[in-house]
């Protein structure tokens, strides 16, 4: 798939020194380096800005038919375990995917985490991220498609979610390698290399802790950067049962397979793949001039220059944000109606990290 062949550096081992660092071997040990303490304002000199991300969650499935039950309900392959032999490289350990409902729509967005093997005899178990929002519903999502399955699914309250992006544009520091320790998993994010690291950690501990040259940073940076690349992350980017997993980008983020078996909803994510037709896609969108104090409200039209419809605004950080749009109008000026303001124009853009072809 053009979209992996694009960005199959991203995995660790795949020439992706650019984005190293290390992980102390104590977990809950404070480091010092010469930039600072971790957590102290550290300036130009922090290689890392970590963002707690408090709006998600954490499930832990488990048990011996955890692969073959979330396999026949998620749009992608599994984080399985398999050592790299010569020029094959380890398997990751994390993955991105979506739950769809039978029409083949977005129900739930999450980054699987593959748990740490206790032994060679462990069964397999994996921890789920997702909107903190929806971790009981999920719960529950998953309860009722368990059936006869030997699988657990409980929810992990005590386990925190931080994203790790470099502070600049170049970091220098030694290659990466993952960490799984417990219940501490570093890794890279596996929708796009633009989007750095995840990390899950006790809520005891901290990023600023475990990562060397880092300094926290303000959430609503994480989200403004995450529009700018055009990366749907939760509820409010992906609505349940509204959200169409390929307008979604989820093939250019990794996050299906169309080689796997089935999985519910696969139908109309196949045959809409397979048709090469996609007329809508999110959007990253820059808005220009004074905006409503309340912000631009979902779904709220956007309007080409003539006054037809080119889609729906998703949602936003401040002047960036997600639309809907129809890609063969996203080229000429775009506008919003705003009670309070009048028009605010809009612009689209096509992120960088997207496979060559769609631009």
């Amino acid at each position: 798939m053009a979209a992996a062949a694009l960005l199959r550096w991203t995995a660790p081992g795949r020439g992706a020194s650019a984005w190293g660092l290390r992980l102390c071997a104590a977990p809950r040990r404070r480091l010092t380096h010469g930039a600072g303490s971790p957590g102290g304002d550290n300036g130009n000199d922090s290689a890392w800005t970590c963002f707690p991300l408090g709006e998600r969650g954490v499930l832990r499935v488990r048990g011996p038919d955890s692969v073959p039950f979330l396999s026949g309900l998620l749009t992608n392959e599994l984080p399985l375990p398999g050592p790299g032999t010569g020029t094959t490289p380890p398997s990751a350990r994390a993955g991105y995917a979506h739950f769809l409902n039978v029409q083949g729509r977005t129900l739930y967005d999450v980054i699987l985490y593959r748990v740490p093997e206790a032994g060679v005899d462990a069964a397999a178990g994996f921890f789920l991220e997702c909107d903190i929002s929806v971790a009981h519903t999920l719960q529950k999502h998953l309860v009722f498609h368990r059936i006869r399955r030997k699988v657990e699914v409980e929810l992990c309250p005590e386990l925190g979610v931080w994203a790790m992006l470099p502070s600049t544009s170049e970091v220098h520091r030694a290659p990466l390698q993952e960490k799984a320790e417990g219940a501490t998993i570093l890794t890279a994010d596996p929708r796009t290399a633009c989007m750095g690291w995840r990390l899950l950690t006790p809520k005891e501990s901290s990023a600023l802790y475990l990562v060397p040259g880092s300094r926290h940073g303000d959430l609503r940076d994480y989200h403004r950067h995450r529009y700018r690349q055009g990366i749907p992350e939760g509820v409010r980017d992906l609505p349940p049962g509204v959200a169409l997993p390929l307008e979604s980008n989820l093939a250019f983020m990794n996050g299906v397979s169309f080689t796997k078996g089935c999985y519910v909803g696969q139908e109309l994510t196949a045959r809409t793949y397979h048709m090469g037709v996609i007329r809508k896609r999110l959007f990253p969108v820059q808005l220009c001039g004074p905006l409503p104090a309340a912000g631009i409200a979902p779904g709220t039209p956007v309007l080409t220059e003539s006054g037809k419809a080119a889609g729906k605004f998703r949602a936003g950080e401040g002047d960036v944000g997600l639309a809907l749009l129809q890609t063969e109008k996203i080229k000429g000026p775009l506008y919003i109606k705003s009670s309070e303001s009048g028009h605010v124009a809009l612009s689209a853009s096509v992120p960088a990290w997207w496979p060559k072809a769609t631009k």
